[in-house]
Parts: structure tokens; sequence; C-alpha cells
């Protein structure tokens, strides 16, 4: 089945978007179903750094962590989960279509882990299709109705 890509245009800078789609502590307010994020030490992230996010999965919040992987401001970040037993690997990109226009494409793909392995293909993966395309509708609507 492979990855889940998503792609939209934001009208605003590839700054802009870059920091406010790797921002976890805005992951809420785009994101249906997460409830914080952090990273674990300050400033601009690294490869090696660890991000922290609290999802509402079912009726409970879960708390899982990712690794970024790699880091390219204002264009590509990754990270990839590091614990649980269903693991993200995601792959963000923008592209400056000019000083205040930008094209931004999320991929994410799954690998399960026990009972994960089941989870993955029959849900994990469905309900990610169907969640991704809001996703972004919120992040484009919250950063083009945004103050400057």
């Amino acid at each position: 089945m492979g990855a889940v890509t998503v792609t939209t245009e934001v009208a605003r800078s590839a700054q802009e978007v870059f920091t406010y789609a790797t921002d976890p502590t805005t992951f809420h307010e785009w994101q249906d179903g997460v409830r914080s994020g952090h990273m674990d030490r300050p400033g601009v992230p690294v490869p090696g750094a660890v991000c922290t996010t609290t999802r509402r999965i079912g009726f409970t919040d879960r708390t899982s962590h990712s690794v970024v992987t790699h880091v390219d401001p204002p264009a590509r970040w990754g990270t990839r989960g590091d614990d649980g037993p269903i693991r993200a690997v995601v792959d963000v990109t923008v592209e400056a279509l000019g000083p205040e226009r930008s094209r931004l494409t999320i991929s994410v793909d799954f690998t399960g882990h026990g009972i994960g392995t089941l989870l993955v293909p029959l849900a994990v993966r469905p309900a990610a299709r169907k969640e991704m395309p809001g996703n972004l509708a919120a992040l484009k609507k919250r950063l083009e109705s945004a103050p400057r």
C-alpha cells in the first residue's frame, strides 16, 4: 500500500510554512486527535532530537516518541517513530512557489510491531488516508488566516 502523501498550496512563505508544519507545539492546532507535542530540547531541531506527541486514540491518550532523521530548513524535515506497536515515518517537504506561496507535501508511512502488524493495513493506513487531507486543509486555513 505504501505511504500516504498529501499536498497543498499555502499563501505563505516557505519559511513560515516549514516553521509551523514542523513545530510539535502546534500539531494540536491542525492535526486531528493530537493533544500536545514538544521537542526534547529548545531551539531548531537537529537530527537525533526526540519529538514527543500525545494523541487521542479511541478513548485514551497515547504518547509516542519520534526521532528527527533529517532537517533542511525551510525545505525538508523528517521523523521516524521510535516506540509503540505502530511507528510512523514522516517526511515534510516545503517548496517555495514565490515569496508568499509554498507547496507543502507531507508523506506518512507506518510500520507495525506486534499487534501493530495487523493494525497498520486494516485500520491505521485507511484512517490516515481519510484524516490527512483534512489536516492539511486545517493547516492551510490556520496559516492563511493568521495575521502577519
